[in-house]
């Protein structure tokens, strides 16, 4: 196992701030006020940190690690050779291949690499060996110090079963439920008939959504029984599950709490985390708009009650359910850094990760109660590689041929572990960044979200912004109206992108077409002469026909500088902008208005793909005797997928449940693709039966690959 380093000069240029732009998108924190707690020269804290983690998080920890002068450690797959973290690690070492199995959740690896770097403390991130009690008492064992709390509170509180019941035991709110292991399905089903419908079976041990399982009836809890535990086996190497009470319509409130181990322990105001798509969140916010002083008051308590009775020292954080009557039930507690914990940074103005290491080293907590503060509004998209449009995220892989984040603006914040020419793959999380921005006013906040959406260039996979704009320009989430149902309840036919009225649709449709002449012109000029020297007059007046899926309009466009004015249906649209078709985004004003949109791609047919207001739209702009042309071309006929079963996205079969000749009813299920830890069940369109079968479990598939046909 090998071990390499960045050189001298290199790791001395990237520290003066030679390669500004690398180091700042990697490290910097953007846009708002430092942590009011600077590192003190006199607090001696380790020399060196092996980070045992990988992508946006590696890199987080390292930001606050180089701050300090701490010399980093990064791990990686051997398909995470190049990635941005081990570049941006003092030291690198390769611990295995692709599978998370066999490199970042190989203890033994990693372990090799603590003693070949000298490495004298591991900062284990988010998920994989993160709340992991094996691992942090083998560091223990050789004197290293695991940057998390000890193996007693990973153990309590890891368990949920075991959990909840120390949380009973310290006066903490707890849901109804069964507070023992789950064996088998009748036992499920007995136990949700006495609990009362909806319950949520979910895995006793780790978090993030996977193992988790709402079920409304009998059959549903068979079903629900069999996934979670198949996918916390997966997940987490414990298939073992509990049953509790589904509070219906709640929301998910979440209290940072920071201890140390002197027994001091404090609470970090709230996060509200109810925008969720498959237990999973999305959309995140500091503070809450729900919550009252005495409510917020009374969660932290109790989180500290909590953390005290585990011996808690680190950062952590308990997750609670708030009804609508701001009654509030214990869910868990994460005894790790969150993956939402910039915006508790950006309100109190506490580097977490110094906080971590500084405890980890026996150092007392800086600050009283009295000295955490609600400075402002901060909120985080968390930026996928998935199909929105597709159960609100289906994972998307690939290579980023174009990448820039909106660090241009004012307020905004990117954490992220990838650049131009990374590989977004199946083997890990398809989270590219967590975006967040910060305001006085959670307006303020919430105007500087939008814009770093619109400025936000990626290239080369399917991601959420569509759907994040959506969410965060909704009604019902600008007035604070949310829950853990918010997408069923506003998309409850699924996903469909920016709905365009009347006015957007001609903002659309002029931009197109303005845009469409300005590559026209550009084409007929070389070194700004004209290609043909006998045409020395440029027309300023166009008749086209511009299409979008819904139907055909006719357009007038004249043009004034650099100014155009369309008219269709009688109304007229100006459109102004600096029109430099080299740069990905296309600032523009249309009718005084800014908007930020971007050209995904144009070709000489005259089909422009435009990203306006989040969503992709595509645009046919056609002369007027082209579109009269087209009219007589044949149409192409869509193929019938009814009897087609094909993947929705990358992944691997984990089972198939039919074979030739069998015949199928309308919803049964056919196999189950596993993609990023989660298992989907795929089902018959109709009744049918099975003329083909394109896959076997264990195989990977991509995409759009056939897996069965039917007659």
């Amino acid at each position: 196992m090998a071990a390499h380093r960045l050189s001298p000069s290199l790791n001395r240029l990237l520290l003066a701030g030679k390669y500004a732009s690398f180091w700042t998108r990697c490290c910097a924190v953007h846009g708002y006020a430092q942590y009011s707690t600077a590192c003190s020269p006199n607090e001696k804290t380790f020399d060196k940190i092996l980070i045992a983690n990988r992508g946006e998080i590696a890199c987080r920890v390292m930001k606050t690690c180089h701050k300090m002068g701490i010399q980093t450690v990064a791990v990686h797959s051997d398909v995470d050779a190049s990635a941005v973290h081990v570049k941006m690690a003092n030291e690198a070492v390769c611990v295995g291949p692709a599978p998370t199995s066999k490199s970042y959740l190989n203890m033994d690896a990693i372990m090799d690499a603590v003693r070949a770097t000298g490495a004298q403390a591991v900062h284990p991130g988010y998920g994989f060996l993160s709340e992991n009690k094996e691992f942090a008492k083998r560091l223990a064992a050789e004197g290293v110090a695991f940057i998390g709390p000890d193996t007693y509170a990973l153990q309590a509180m890891g368990d949920k079963i075991e959990s909840k019941l120390i949380a009973k035991a310290a006066t903490v709110n707890t849901i109804p439920g069964y507070d023992g292991v789950v064996k088998t399905v009748e036992e499920a089903v007995k136990i949700s008939q006495d609990i009362g419908y909806p319950v949520m079976i979910k895995a006793s041990a780790g978090g993030g959504g996977k193992g988790m399982r709402i079920a409304w009836n009998d059959e549903e809890t068979r079903e629900g029984f069999r996934f979670s535990s198949q996918e916390a086996a997966s997940s987490f190497g414990d298939d073992r599950l509990l049953i509790e009470k589904f509070i219906d319509n709640p929301r998910h409130i979440e209290i940072q709490v920071l201890a140390d181990k002197h027994g001091n322990a404090l609470w970090l105001n709230e996060r509200e985390c109810s925008i969720q798509r498959r237990n999973q969140k999305v959309v995140e916010e500091a503070p809450s708009t729900f919550l009252d002083a005495a409510t917020r008051r009374a969660m932290g308590e109790q989180a500290v009650q909590l953390a005290k009775a585990v011996q808690y020292s680190s950062a952590g954080t308990v997750e609670f359910l708030v009804d609508s009557n701001k009654n509030f039930y214990f869910l868990e507690m994460n005894t790790r850094l969150q993956v939402e914990h910039p915006i508790t940074e950006c309100i109190t103005g506490l580097d977490l990760v110094e906080q971590m290491i500084r405890v980890a080293k026996g150092y007392k907590l800086q600050h009283k109660q009295e000295d955490i503060p609600i400075n402002g509004w901060a909120i985080e998209s968390r930026v996928y590689a998935e199909d929105p449009y597709k159960s609100f995220g289906l994972p998307s892989i690939g290579r980023l041929s174009r990448y820039q984040e909106p660090l241009n603006l004012s307020n905004v914040r990117v954490d992220s572990g990838i650049q131009e020419g990374s590989d977004i793959s199946i083997y890990y999380d398809p989270m590219i960044s967590k975006l967040v921005t910060y305001g006085a006013t959670r307006a303020e906040a919430l105007a500087s979200m939008e814009d770093a959406l619109d400025n936000y260039v990626i290239r080369g996979v399917t991601h959420n912004i569509s759907l994040l704009r959506e969410i965060i320009t909704h009604p019902r989430f600008i007035s604070g109206d949310i829950s853990t149902n918010f997408l069923p309840e506003v998309y409850p036919d699924g996903f469909k992108g920016h709905q365009l009225e009347a006015d957007s649709r001609r903002e659309l449709l002029a931009a197109a077409a303005a845009l469409h002449i300005t590559a026209q012109l550009r084409s007929q000029r070389v070194l700004g002469d004209l290609r043909v020297s006998s045409s020395p007059v440029e027309c300023s007046h166009w008749e086209l026909c511009v299409e979008l899926e819904e139907g055909r309009h006719h357009v007038d466009v004249t043009k004034s500088g650099k100014v155009y004015t369309v008219e269709m249906d009688g109304v007229k649209v100006e459109v102004d902008g600096q029109w430099n078709l080299a740069s990905p985004l296309l600032p523009l004003a249309i009718n005084g208005t800014h908007r930020m949109l971007q050209c995904l791609s144009r070709d000489a047919s005259g089909k422009i793909v435009l990203q306006y207001l989040g969503t992709s739209f595509k645009v046919r702009v056609l002369s007027k005797l082209a579109a009269q042309l087209n009219s007589y071309m044949p149409e192409k006929v869509p193929e019938d997928t009814s009897s087609l079963l094909r993947s929705p996205m990358p992944g691997a079969v984990v089972t198939v449940s039919v074979k030739p000749g069998d015949s199928v009813a309308e919803g049964q299920e056919i196999c189950v693709i596993e993609a990023m830890k989660m298992q989907n069940s795929l089902t018959a369109a109709r009744q049918a039966k099975v003329k083909s079968v394109h896959c076997k479990p264990g195989e990977t598939v991509g995409e759009g690959d056939l897996l069965v046909e039917l007659e």
